[in-house]
């Protein structure tokens, strides 16, 4: 809220310069923004009694556009990659998967480990766990298992994430 949108009985002044100014009504406050050629805005409205400030609006949205800018840009979006496993894998064929898991791992992503049953495969799904706990044990040394495989549907699933470092 700015200039005429405030109208609390009493506010919180602080100058331009950040000095306190006391409390005082909105009018008078308006009058000494205006006397300065600045805007009169309210920044901590949960305050009792608010807390208003002379400044130049336009200023402080742009300083508040640049924070906000900064802070996503400081921001870590943790993707989850997929590999996706069958249950006639083949030694080498697991080690390639394993080794893009690592690279994935190394980015900071998290990995989620797909291994998927067709046909009769469906029947030997707990003969085929140990694939998913080999694929962790191959990458113990980065990683550490999220979520520990759990069958959903046709496949069965389980999440890493790498080791925090130290």
């Amino acid at each position: 809220m700015i200039n005429e949108q405030i109208r609390d009985k009493e506010i919180r002044l602080i100058g331009e310069n950040g000095e306190q100014l006391g409390i005082m009504s909105p009018r008078e406050a308006l009058q000494l923004a205006q006397q300065a050629d600045l805007d009169l805005v309210k920044i901590a409205p949960g305050a009792k009694p608010p807390v208003c400030k002379i400044i130049d609006y336009g200023k402080y949205r742009y300083e508040q556009a640049r924070k906000e800018k900064e802070a996503r840009k400081k921001q870590k979006v943790i993707e989850v990659k997929e590999v996706r496993l069958t249950p006639n894998i083949d030694t080498n064929d697991l080690n390639t998967k394993t080794n893009a898991a690592r690279k994935f791992l190394e980015k900071g992503d998290k990995v989620k480990v797909t291994l998927r049953f067709r046909g009769r495969e469906m029947a030997h799904m707990s003969k085929s766990k140990y694939i998913l706990d080999d694929f962790a044990q191959a990458l113990s040394d980065i990683a550490v298992v999220d979520k520990p495989s759990k069958v959903e549907g046709r496949s069965m699933v389980m999440f890493l994430s790498a080791k925090p470092s130290k």
